[in-house]
C-alpha cells in the first residue's frame, strides 16, 4: 500500500512534512499516486514507540489477555513493537514456545512482537534455557521477569552465555528474602496495617548487578527501576564505564504510596510504589539519561484477581494506552524532557538496545509511525481501552497525546483521525 501522510509535524515541531510509505517501508517519494493521502492537520509524528517490556498474557492466560487484544491497546497507545516478558504458561523458555507466539503473532497481532526468552528453564532459576535455540525463533533478549535471577552464579552464567548471542540480560531486581509483602514500607504501610517492601530490596539487586557487569566486562539491564538508592548506584556505575542500562515505568514517575491509601488495588504494582523522593528521583534520572528508557510493564488482570483484599491481590497495571500521554503530561510539560528525548526514551534507545532496527522515520527504515495530538486534553477512560483488561489507576486523568493514528510495517493498526 501506498500512503502520503501530508501535513505532520516530526516530533511536533517544525514545520509540516509530507512522509511517504511505500511496500511497508519509509521512502523518499512514492512510485506512483498514493492509494490513500491522510491529512495529519499539523499532529506530531513519532517513529512508532516501542515497548521493551510488557505481559500479553498468551499462551496460558488468554482469560486476561491475548496477543490480539493485547497489540490493539498497544496500536492504540502508538506503540508499534512490543516485547512480551517470557512468564507465561508454558513458560517462553524454549524454541517451540517462541515460534508458536511467533507464529499467532502474523496471524493477530497489530503490533510487531519481539519475545523475550526466559533466563532459566521454568523460570525456576536452577538451570539455564537454550539461548541460541531461542533467538533462531525470534527473541531478542533474555529475562526472568517476575522474578529476579535467582543466584549471582547464575546471573554470571547468563551474562557471559547471552553474550555470545548478541543478547542482553534485562533482570527484575529484587531480594525475595525481603521482598515478602503488599506495598512500598513506610509510615503509609504502618498506618494500613499491610507488611511493606524495603527499598533495600531492590538496591541491594542492582548493586549485585552492576558488580557483576563491572567484573565481566558485559553489559546488564535493570527493569522498572523505582528506587533513589538504586538510581543513584547506575548513576555512578555508568560514569565509571560500567555497562549498565536502566527502564522505568510512568507510574514511578506520576504516583507515589500515597495512592495505596484506601486500598485501592490499582495501586498494587511490583515493585511497590514509592515515596516522593523516590518520584523525584526517577524523573531526574530520565532527565540526565541515568534511565535509559521509558517501559509500560503493562500487566493485565481479571477483575476477580484485583477486586479482592490488597495483600492478596496481583501485581501490576495496564499501561499501553496512558504510557505516551503520561510521559508527555508529566515529563515534556512541566520541562524535565524535551520531546526528542521522549522520543529516544520510548523508541529510539530500545530499538538500539534490542538491535531492532527501528526508531527512526528514515527512508529505508520499517513504515512504523506514530502521530499524536500534543495541543488539546483529553479525559482518559477506562471503559474505552481495548485491552481485555481495566486495572488502572488513571481512570479519569486529564492528559496531552492522545494517539491519532499507529502505522505498523505500512499497515494502519489504529485511526482517530478526523
Amino acid at each position: 500500500m501506498k500512503i502520503c501522510l501530508t501535513g505532520g509535524r516530526i516530533l511536533g515541531e517544525g514545520s509540516p512534512v509530507d512522509l511517504y510509505i511505500e511496500d511497508n517501508m519509509m521512502v523518499e517519494k512514492l512510485s506512483g499516486t498514493p492509494d490513500r493521502v491522510i491529512d495529519l492537520h499539523g499532529k506530531a509524528v513519532f517513529p512508532g514507540l516501542i515497548d521493551a517490556h510488557c505481559h500479553l498474557r498468551d499462551p496460558g492466560f488468554e482469560y486476561r489477555e491475548d496477543i490480539a487484544s493485547g497489540t490493539r491497546s498497544a496500536a492504540k497507545g502508538g506503540f508499534t513493537s512490543v516485547c512480551p516478558m517470557p512468564n507465561t504458561m508454558p513458560v517462553c523458555d524454549n524454541p517451540s514456545v517462541v515460534r508458536s507466539i511467533v507464529a499467532k503473532a502474523k496471524a493477530v497481532a497489530s503490533a510487531n512482537i519481539f519475545p523475550i526468552g526466559a533466563v532459566s528453564k521454568g523460570l525456576a532459576g536452577k538451570e539455564l534455557a537454550e539461548y541460541g535455540l531461542m533467538k533462531e525463533e525470534g527473541i531478542v533478549a533474555v529475562s526472568d521477569d517476575g522474578k529476579p535471577v535467582a543466584t549471582a552464579d547464575l546471573m554470571r552464567k547468563a551474562m557471559q552465555y547471552a553474550s555470545d548471542f548478541s543478547l542482553i540480560v534485562m533482570n527484575h531486581c529484587e531480594e525475595m528474602s525481603l521482598a515478602d509483602g503488599a506495598m512500598n514500607e513506610g509510615d503509609i504501610s504502618t498506618e494500613m496495617g499491610l507488611r511493606g517492601i524495603p527499598t533495600a530490596a531492590e538496591d541491594i539487586m542492582i548493586a549485585r548487578d552492576i558488580t557483576l557487569s563491572e567484573y565481566l566486562g558485559l553489559p546488564v539491564h535493570i527493569c522498572h527501576v523505582s528506587t533513589k538508592g538504586g538510581i543513584e548506584m547506575i548513576r555512578a556505575a555508568k560514569a565509571r564505564g560500567v555497562q549498565v542500562t536502566a527502564e522505568t515505568c510512568p507510574h514511578y514517575f506520576v504516583l507515589t504510596e500515597d495512592s495505596c491509601r484506601g486500598f485501592d488495588t490499582n495501586a498494587k504494582m511490583n515493585p511497590p510504589l514509592r515515596k516522593e523522593e523516590d518520584r523525584l528521583a526517577v524523573i531526574q534520572g530520565l532527565a540526565d539519561k541515568t534511565i535509559d528508557m521509558i517501559v509500560t510493564d503493562h500487566a493485565p488482570h481479571h477483575p476477580d484477581e484485583k477486586d479482592i483484599e490488597f495483600a492478596l491481590a496481583n501485581n501490576g497495571i495496564v499501561g499501553f494506552e496512558t504510557a505516551f500521554s503520561l510521559a508527555y503530561t508529566y515529563l515534556v510539560k512541566p520541562g524535565h524532557l524535551s520531546i526528542a528525548d521522549l522520543s529516544d526514551a520510548m523508541s529510539v534507545f530500545p530499538s538500539k538496545l534490542l538491535l531492532l532496527n527501528r526508531g527512526s522515520l528514515d527512508s529505508g527504515k520499517p513504515a512504523d509511525v506514530a502521530v499524536f495530538d500534543l495541543e488539546n486534553p483529553y479525559i482518559f477512560r477506562k471503559d474505552q481501552m481495548l485491552s481485555k483488561a481495566r486495572n488502572t489507576p488513571f481512570d479519569g486523568y486529564e492528559l496531552y497525546g492522545e494517539t491519532m493514528l499507529t502505522i505498523t510495517g505500512g499497515r494502519i493498526t489504529y485511526e482517530k483521525l478526523c
